[in-house]
């Protein structure tokens, strides 16, 4: 049996994580869960799997959830220490962070540092420390397995140890809730038309992402990382019916694809068990029923998200930490109904624009950089 560790488990991957292994019990023990707000859910998944240990970040909550769990001998730890420690639980081969936010950043770090494979769902941490944390995970001989749908598609899709036979990477977009939709349409939409998907069960940040695209924008600097590939090899296009996840073109002409039903059990299923692939009860795929796939090249124009995280990509240094703490503030602004949806990516422009680059950051300095650029964003927005 493999140990597992969730880094959020009471978010949208962390549930459907914990589905999976639930399903598989015969394969995976859950050792260890972590959570924020939702302490009556986190004190059920922890009745139910019975980790040695949680952690939760509220330190208020964490008090609630450890006078629920002292019957049971589950340790409850708390704060950003207490995820840390968590992450480093010497039992844990196998931490899957599916935390939003920077939050994740400094626990993914202490688990590679202590030798646990990590499968990787929170974006952030390599949008912003790309560099550190994959020089950490190769120092530490660490596996780092990517859980996005798009990424576990291209992790699936190399078939080549060469990365000189890789011509580039094709990511693939659903084009979220405004597809074919012009600018003038998205003036005064508001956060709940900006959630509603049309193919993805998603947490609610991550929604807002992708009705901007930026979500897709984040894909392209984590792939970058991911796989050692030059941004200019990066490619995105516009896919409605999401079912090919991504595909690699390699020197030849072949292009390799991954297809799927939408549905993010199957890439956690595939982190959690890789290298080797289990059956589950999972709809299959009928292309019959499909019929048609279609392509489109993104509308940069009505989605500026998109094209200020290649800018952000291509900068490097400590841009693409202030492109993602900006865009968390104002996406949480926008769900609260604060500012309007051209906001996200106007503001964000400006955030870039005002940042003095620090090329080759230290952690400290990311760390700096993000804080920086949330305060600069509420100045901007006069908050």
């Amino acid at each position: 049996m493999r140990n597992i560790g969730i880094l959020g488990s009471t978010g949208s991957i962390g549930t459907q994580a914990l589905d999976v292994i639930r399903n598989n019990s015969n394969l995976f023990n859950v050792v260890a869960l972590s959570g924020n707000n939702n302490i009556k859910l986190l004190e059920k998944q922890a009745l139910e799997f019975k980790p040695d240990i949680v952690a939760v970040f509220d330190r208020a909550n964490a008090n609630i959830l450890r006078d629920k769990l002292k019957p049971f001998n589950i340790k409850v730890f708390s704060g950003l220490d207490g995820l840390i420690e968590m992450a480093k639980y010497e039992s844990i081969e196998l931490l899957l962070t599916s935390v939003v936010g920077m939050i994740g950043l400094k626990p993914t770090l202490a688990a590679i540092e202590s030798g646990k494979d990590i499968a990787l769902a929170n974006k952030e941490t390599l949008v912003t420390a790309g560099s550190i944390v994959m020089n950490k995970a190769k120092e530490h001989n660490v596996s780092v397995i990517p859980v996005d749908s798009e990424h576990s598609a291209i992790f699936q899709s190399i078939t080549s140890k060469e990365s000189k036979e890789i011509s580039k990477i094709i990511l693939t977009a659903s084009g979220g809730p405004f597809r074919n939709k012009e600018k003038s349409d998205l003036l005064n939409i508001s956060s709940r038309e900006a959630l509603k998907h049309p193919n993805w069960s998603m947490g609610r940040k991550i929604s807002i992402d992708s009705s901007t695209l930026m979500n897709k924008g984040l894909e392209v600097i984590e792939a970058k990382w991911l796989f050692d590939i030059n941004l200019n090899d990066i490619e995105v296009i516009v896919h409605p019916q999401s079912i090919i996840h991504s595909m690699v073109e390699y020197i030849d002409g072949s292009i390799i694809a991954q297809l799927g039903v939408s549905d993010m059990r199957i890439p956690i299923q595939y982190a959690l068990s890789y290298p080797k692939r289990i059956s589950n009860n999972i709809k299959k795929l009928n292309l019959i029923e499909v019929s048609n796939l279609t392509f489109e090249k993104p509308d940069l124009t009505t989605f500026p998200c998109l094209k200020l995280a290649y800018r952000a990509s291509e900068e490097e240094g400590t841009i693409p930490s202030v492109l993602n703490a900006a865009n968390e503030v104002l996406v949480d602004m926008f769900l609260k109904d604060k500012i309007g949806f051209y906001d996200i990516p106007n503001t964000i422009e400006t955030v870039l624009d005002k940042h003095k680059n620090i090329c080759d950051p230290t952690l400290d300095e990311i760390l700096y950089s993000d804080n920086w650029a949330r305060n600069k964003a509420i100045e901007l927005l006069k908050f």
